[in-house]
């Protein structure tokens, strides 16, 4: 055996073990007092990764979105509302077309040129592989064209279960919804004006006090997607306003198909929920009518004068006469003479000193002869329009005026151009030069060079750009003009008003949500698809997410107690 290096020799390994060390049945015995250690996981880093799944999951709620809007006021504010919805909802609205996952596509149907837009934007989607979602007038007028096969629609009317339309299509599927909005039978206005929205401009909210109109127009493909007149009750109207105020809104736009015929199907008419209105714009704010046909607006004159001269409404009114020959009227069914039109236009010049009146004229309308055309062509002289939109007639399928004899396309094409040769002969604007004007600037210009305001006849005004002047009313003096526009100066010494209530909301912030899902929707997280109002449909899926998430919450702790009790079992035997 060879020698050991220690003093003493070792009979055995065990005699390694002294008397002081313990035992293998004390260690084992000890082991019963063991706590087993859990390891924290890092709850923000998995609480993150839960909520962003990968770039190429199907889960609907995380996708970015790009919506395109063509039209009207009416549809930029169902646009809006699409948009507050989908963000409440968790997705992102996406200003870059080409990094979105979805388009949603909120068409018009009024002339041929929005509509080739609108199929041309269809065609790169797909061109792209963007999942699509369609909206607007166009499908909901015609949804059985052949370029709309296979794709999600919504209705006009449906614009409040925009995110299920946008879910099933993530999902790959392929959904359609039409339908009316029916109370006892009865046709709604259309969605519910307490949705969450995001205004493209934080400053304006849009307000459609009604859908469809009591017309019967032989040129117009609308009236086949928004149908006949169906009204907003005065108090939604009112509080919606209210809200917007809230929100740090300035300035409020009424819109429709037609604002004068406001109320006739529910017993109630325009100056009544105007004067409603006006008694709670804050002092500072200003309110915009919308178009109304002559019909209706003659029924009114008086009031609509005394409306039109109060210090919170812009005394603006938008009366399209279309041509101003009677035979032509009378071919496109607009229920009133040339007569009727002028007798508008009168009597609120005279009654409301300044007025702005806007209008819009067809040109070559089917029938429309030489001296018809000419006969427009002398309105137009006589009345100065400061607002005036030329439009080309174009035949929409489906309508009584396609199959009238048209007039030539170079003829057509001609009158116009002539007629905006004499829209371009006056400047309505040079005799404002020096005159002093509050504005309300609530926009900045195309080029980025000014800021917008509009005075008290909501004629433009373009100002210096200061940050301290946006959202406000200034006092200005006016020092240039052009044919769309006025420049001012702000005066030195004039006092800026803050019209607002509240801070206006920030571009892209979603309207109508409570602190809460504000704080959820700046953490990034999906929220809890709930408004003031919420459905019987809302109210579920909030239950359900909450439930999910209770159950997630469940199944964790339910794993890691069963994994702690396996490991004292097996340490105990």
């Amino acid at each position: 055996m060879p020698s050991a290096s220690c003093d003493i020799l070792l009979d055995d390994i065990e005699d390694i073990v002294s008397q002081e060390d313990s035992k293998p049945q004390d260690r084992h015995f000890a082991r019963k007092h063991v706590v087993p250690k859990v390891r924290r996981r890092n709850t923000q880093k998995y609480l993150q990764e839960e909520n962003s799944p990968p770039s190429d999951s199907t889960i609907p709620g995380i996708q970015k979105i790009w919506i395109r809007t063509w039209g009207c006021s009416h549809n930029n504010s169902d646009g809006e509302y699409m948009a507050g919805q989908l963000a409440a909802y968790g997705y992102k609205i996406t200003e870059n077309a080409s990094d979105a996952d979805l388009w949603l596509l909120n068409s018009c149907t009024v002339k041929n040129p929005a509509e080739d837009h609108f199929r041309n934007s269809i065609k790169k989607a797909q061109e792209e592989n963007k999942k699509v979602v369609l909206a607007g007038c166009v499908p909901q007028a015609q949804p059985r064209q052949d370029y709309l096969k296979g794709l999600s629609i919504i209705g006009v009317q449906q614009i409040d279960r925009v995110v299920e339309v946008v879910e099933e299509t993530i999902k790959g599927h392929s959904v359609r919804l039409l339908g009316q909005k029916k109370d006892n039978g009865k046709r709604l206005g259309g969605a519910r004006l307490d949705l969450p929205k995001i205004r493209k401009n934080p400053l304006i909210e849009i307000i459609s006090v009604n859908t469809g109109c009591l017309n019967a127009c032989t040129y117009c493909k609308t009236k086949h997607a928004r149908g006949n007149l169906a009204s907003y009750p005065i108090d939604e109207l009112v509080d919606r306003a209210k809200q917007s105020f809230q929100e740090g809104v300035c300035e409020i736009w009424l819109t429709s198909e037609d604002t004068g015929a406001y109320g006739r199907d529910i017993g109630t008419n325009l100056p009544t929920l105007l004067w409603k209105l006006v008694e709670v714009i804050p002092e500072g704010a200003m309110l915009r009518l919308g178009m109304t046909n002559p019909p209706y607006i003659l029924e009114h004159l008086e009031e609509m004068a005394k409306i039109l001269n109060h210090p919170r409404v812009y005394a603006f009114l938008h009366i399209p006469v279309q041509s101003a020959s009677d035979s032509v009227l009378l071919e496109m069914k607009r229920e009133y003479c040339v007569a009727d039109f002028k007798r508008v236009v009168d009597f609120l010049k005279e009654k409301v000193p300044g007025i702005t009146i806007a209008t819009d004229i067809i040109c070559g309308f089917p029938g429309e002869t030489d001296q018809d055309f000419q006969e427009t062509v002398k309105l137009v002289e006589e009345y100065k329009f400061p607002s005036l939109f030329i439009n080309q007639f174009y035949p929409r399928p489906g309508t009584p005026a396609v199959k009238m004899e048209q007039v030539p396309a170079q003829v057509k094409k001609q009158r116009t151009k002539d007629l905006s040769r004499v829209f371009h002969s006056y400047n309505p604007y040079d005799h404002k030069i020096g005159e002093r004007q509050q504005v309300l600037v609530t926009e900045e210009s195309f080029d980025s060079k000014f800021y917008v305001a509009h005075n008290r006849f909501y004629e433009q005004v373009l100002v210096p750009k200061n940050s301290s002047f946006m959202g406000k009313m200034v006092e200005v003096d006016i020092c240039e003009s052009g044919k769309h526009f006025m420049k001012g100066q702000p005066v030195s010494d004039a006092k800026v008003y803050t019209p607002s209530i509240s801070k206006p909301l920030a571009k892209g912030e979603v309207s109508g949500l409570t602190k809460e899902l504000r704080n959820r929707l700046g953490n990034h997280q999906r929220p809890i698809p709930h408004t003031p109002a919420a459905t019987p449909r809302d109210s579920m899926s909030s239950r359900m997410v909450l439930h999910q998430d209770w159950a997630l919450r469940m199944s964790v702790g339910l794993a890691l107690f069963a994994f702690v009790f396996a490991f004292l079992v097996k340490v105990y035997n």
